[in-house]
């Protein structure tokens, strides 16, 4: 029986800019290196610039093409020279995948400093604004594009002792939204995916000790195991695939059920 292909020509990306923060590690990595495998030629963003390259040799070490570029996204000089960058040695920008993220307050909202409150909310929340308003000029002067915003299943369910980290990903699925009425009629689609526990440096802290995720995380995941950052990506390439034509101001959720 002769397969249809369809389906993996809409998943080519051959000819296709993806722009990805937090792209030195984790899912932002595993987003970068399946886009890339793919086709398309990705730019590599986070702060600094050594992670990024070893992306960045991995993916043109199997024939892909990658370029990184580091950027505070907490920063505004910072995006508005990334931006120029962009515009710059681009003739186009297809998707942008915010992904970065930071959470250096854990503990009670109670107690919850300024500083922290500051950090968290420019780089999950105003980052993912500004990055998105300048993706979506380009976007919109070359006739369309595709953004996925990486919010947490905390912004639906918050965590206990991550409140702030909780509510920019509340705000994060809001923006998702509002961007997404805002910018259909100019043929860019804006969704969001909410990641559950998933294996990396960034919730080290509760995947690597074994009281917390035995006790209390496991036992709330019907599939009874946290997430690897690749089963993230399958998500990713789907919304900023021709597949996802029709959907805009959408949330997948993957988590292993545990909001089911």
């Amino acid at each position: 029986m002769k397969m249809d292909n369809s389906f993996l020509k809409q998943v080519d990306f051959t000819g296709k800019k993806a722009l990805i923060t937090g792209a030195s590690r984790g899912i932002g990595e595993s987003i970068a290196v399946t886009l890339a495998s793919l086709g398309a030629e990705v730019i590599l963003v986070s702060r600094k610039l050594e992670g990024l390259k070893e992306v960045e040799d991995k993916i043109t070490a199997e024939g892909g093409k990658a370029e990184s570029i580091p950027c505070n996204i907490g920063n505004m000089n910072d995006i508005d020279d990334l931006f120029k960058q962009v515009r710059g040695k681009y003739d186009a920008l297809d998707i942008l995948v915010n992904n970065s993220a930071t959470n250096p307050f854990f503990g009670s909202n109670l107690d919850a400093p300024e500083s922290a409150w500051d950090k968290t909310f420019s780089v999950n929340l105003k980052g993912f604004f500004f990055m998105t308003q300048h993706a979506a000029k380009i976007m919109k002067e070359k006739g369309g594009g595709s953004i996925v915003n990486i919010s947490s299943v905390n912004g639906i369910k918050p965590a206990l002792m991550q409140g702030m980290y909780s509510i920019t990903k509340a705000g994060v699925i809001s923006m998702t939204k509002s961007f997404a009425k805002e910018l259909a009629p100019f043929h860019i689609r804006v969704n969001a995916v909410l990641p559950g526990m998933t294996d990396t440096k960034f919730s080290a802290a509760i995947t690597k000790n074994p009281d917390i995720l035995d006790k209390v995380v496991l036992p709330t995941i019907p599939m009874a195991r946290v997430a690897q950052p690749d089963e993230m990506a399958g998500a990713v390439i789907y919304l900023v695939s021709d597949a996802a034509s029709y959907t805009t101001g959408a949330c997948i959720i993957v988590d292993g059920g545990m909001l089911a």
